[in-house]
């Protein structure tokens, strides 16, 4: 499998042999799906929390007598039916919402999206992403000197200060290390962008 390798003016320089295990793997949805999903569960935070009827402050004095009135019986203003009562099935702030995906699975989840990708022609590699100057109008020529004009993703093998401080104020453009890459940016966004020192760590970690 060989994948292009981009100069400064986004022509394809020449090419780069990339493991067949990592980039030359079938299209999986299932798995992709539920790697996707298990990483967006396991990012929440659970801090919702519902009042029960037990909870609400309200009177439990029965509201009025329970025959002759031609209303509907009531116990209690609490009641899950009344408008400002409880919640019948409340959520709590320790609800658990991970999701367990094998190691295995994971990793094959992420091989199956890049293998995607590859096929798609919607990943490149760069040489390096260095920056001289913390200026996002440099992070912003470079991308669009190299032909990028949509959302993009840049995965790199060490995040400078510098292109850190330049690109967070570009809205479509996300900068990550390897071991910060996730499964929900590589399907996100529509181009990837890999410096050759980053692809060298996903073939020898994600394998």
């Amino acid at each position: 499998m060989e994948l292009k390798l981009l100069n400064e003016q986004g022509q394809a320089a020449e090419t780069v042999q990339v493991s067949d295990v990592l980039f030359g793997r079938e299209y999986n949805e299932a798995l992709i799906h539920q790697v996707v999903v298990a990483y967006q569960a396991n990012a929440r935070s659970g801090n919702r929390a519902q009042k029960g009827r037990s909870e609400i402050a309200k009177s439990t004095r029965k509201p009025w007598r329970q025959k002759g009135t031609g209303r509907a019986r009531a116990g209690m203003a609490s009641s899950p039916l009344w408008r400002g009562g409880g919640r019948i099935f409340p959520n709590s702030p320790d609800e658990n919402f991970s999701h367990k995906v094998n190691r295995k699975m994971y990793r094959a989840g992420l091989a199956s999206i890049l293998s995607q990708l590859a096929r798609e022609g919607r990943i490149s590699v760069v040489e390096d992403f260095a920056l001289d100057a913390p200026k996002t109008r440099l992070v912003a020529e470079k991308l669009k000197g190299m032909g990028f004009v949509d959302s993009v993703l840049v995965i790199t093998d060490e995040l400078s200060e510098n292109l850190f401080l330049a690109s967070r104020n570009l809205r479509d453009v996300l900068v990550l290390e390897v071991s910060e890459a996730d499964p929900v940016s590589l399907v996100r966004f529509p181009q990837v962008v890999v410096t050759k020192g980053a692809l060298a760590k996903m073939q020898e970690v994600w394998q």
